[in-house]
């Protein structure tokens, strides 16, 4: 209840803020790359830092949730047609993911994450060269229906699901695969099925990030899903700690600042981003959160029984 009316707190407060015009149309867009970033991190994450497959494609699959519901966007300029183009893309990178990672999945280590790599490059490059997607221009005019109720929705409901997924066994089979994959085959976890599942639902909802993009950004080419782009995530979940979902929210929106900040120095940033790696991998190489959650982190430092002390509370008994 306190996480439920934290979240609610937060949507009233920065709705507020929109509507008092405090919050200006640049920190909305922010906002904006700031739960993209989320989603695309903890959907990563659950891949990479959860199952442990290096994985390099994620921007293929926000590429294809991005195309498609801008294309079915353009031909339903309404807010039903958005929901369909946003579910329908998301369920292609879906498809996408499963019929890619079941071949490739049996890799492991670097020979996967090449494997995903080229997967997404060939997803752009059929991008740059179909008519329908308007090749290397791209496509403009799409209708803009992400505001900051769609995105806080998507944006928490992704969290939530991902959180939850984890919890259950099928999130615990995922993490045994990472611990050690020999270990869980013995104990009888089909890897091979867990690992595409995983692959399945980060793709789903990468595959979701790149609709709210699209629809909010209103133009989309093949360009702005390249190599970068999976580097970009990786970034993220890299900082935040693999085996973390707080972690992922952390470093999305700590990056997201400090991208804003260096905006007019675009060089910058890639070089920027590339010492934060150098960084983590020399001092904390577990990242910001390690493989805990914030509210381990907070809770675990608590000492109840000297607060007990502190302010006279006393056990109830019998």
């Amino acid at each position: 209840m306190k996480k439920l009316a934290g979240l609610v707190l937060t949507y009233i407060v920065v709705q507020v803020l929109i509507m008092t015009n405090i919050i200006t149309d640049y920190v909305q867009a922010t906002l904006v790359t700031v739960g993209i970033n989320i989603i695309l991190a903890t959907s990563l994450n659950l891949i990479t830092g959860f199952t442990g497959q290096f994985s390099l494609g994620h921007a293929g699959f926000m590429s294809i949730g991005a195309y498609v519901c801008a294309l079915i966007t353009m031909r339903m300029p309404t807010l039903p047609g958005f929901f369909i183009g946003l579910f329908a893309g998301a369920t292609a990178a879906a498809l996408i993911g499963g019929v890619v990672g079941l071949p490739t999945l049996r890799l492991r280590g670097d020979y996967l994450a090449i494997a995903t790599l080229g997967m997404s490059e060939i997803i752009r490059i059929l991008f740059l060269n179909m008519e329908i997607t308007n090749g290397a221009a791209g496509l403009n005019g799409i209708p803009q229906f992400v505001n900051w109720t769609v995105l806080f929705v998507f944006t928490a409901g992704t969290v939530w699901l991902l959180s939850n997924f984890i919890k259950s066994s099928f999130g615990r089979a995922c993490i045994s695969i990472r611990e050690d994959e020999i270990a869980a085959e013995s104990m009888g976890i089909n890897t091979v099925k867990y690992k595409v599942i995983s692959f399945i639902i980060g793709a789903f909802f990468a595959g979701i990030a790149g609709g709210v993009y699209a629809s909010y950004f209103y133009f989309i080419k093949p360009d702005l899903f390249g190599f970068l782009k999976s580097v970009d995530v990786l970034v993220i979940v890299v900082l935040g700690g693999l085996g973390s979902i707080s972690g992922s929210v952390v470093s999305a929106i700590l990056l997201a600042l400090v991208s804003s900040y260096f905006q007019s120095f675009p060089e910058i940033r890639m070089v920027l981003y590339s010492l934060i790696l150098v960084i983590i991998m020399i001092f904390r190489p577990q990242g910001l959160m390690g493989s805990k959650e914030v509210s381990q982190t907070v809770l675990g430092k608590l000492d109840f029984k000297k607060l007990g002390k502190t302010f006279g509370w006393r056990r109830e008994r019998d």
